[in-house]
């Protein structure tokens, strides 16, 4: 059976091999300006709403490309924890069916809804890379989504929404960051027997 100093070791593993998933943060930011973009495009909300779906797809390509160049590590075979945040991630998949019924009946809600499942789905990220601004800016995007979504009357303002999540997906990456280097600072203190080196 694992000690708590065993399991926190294993959730501080998981939170600097992967860099608190920087990789995704940062694909997603990238992806959600090319959706504010479209947004800005003078089509009606249900094809913007259908032309988003394809531009968030990149999310999953993008990190993978990212992962190379931050030198993330998404698979680590020793670490009983890391399919979890397969699971978590797909997780969102889930809420989809939502997605496609506000698509179908509200399409003027979509961007607001997509936009409070992403947020949302950052939540339990706080606990598995123990990284406490998951937590905060899951709560901060799903709530500034809804107030936004409540305040805008004009179909040609949707974009805000789309850009209220790059602004706030900029300040969860930056706040990530820091995180990390705390968690890697308690990380190389800890049974340095059991980790190999680590790069910047």
């Amino acid at each position: 059976m694992l000690t708590a100093s065993e399991f926190l070791g294993l959730r501080l593993e998981l939170s600097v091999r992967a860099k608190n998933g920087l990789d995704f943060i940062v694909a997603a930011t990238l992806v959600w300006a090319a959706i504010a973009f479209v947004w800005t495009l003078p089509y009606p909300p249900a094809r913007l709403s259908f032309i988003t779906f394809f531009v968030g797809a990149l999310v999953l390509p993008l990190a993978a490309l990212l992962s190379k160049a931050f030198g993330t590590t998404w698979t680590l075979p020793d670490n009983p924890l890391q399919p979890l945040g397969l699971w978590l991630n797909f997780a969102q998949l889930f809420y989809f069916p939502m997605l496609l019924f506000v698509f179908s009946r509200y399409p003027q809600h979509f961007i607001m809804v997509y936009g409070i499942i992403t947020g949302a789905h950052f939540f339990p990220y706080a606990w598995f890379y123990n990284a406490r601004p998951y937590a905060l800016l899951a709560g901060l995007i799903a709530a500034g989504c809804v107030i936004l979504g409540l305040r805008i009357t004009s179909a040609a303002e949707l974009y805000l929404i789309p850009l209220f999540l790059v602004v706030a997906l900029l300040v969860l990456a930056g706040l990530l960051f820091v995180s990390y280097r705390r968690n890697r600072l308690t990380y190389e203190a800890s049974s340095p027997s059991r980790r190999p080196s680590l790069t910047a």
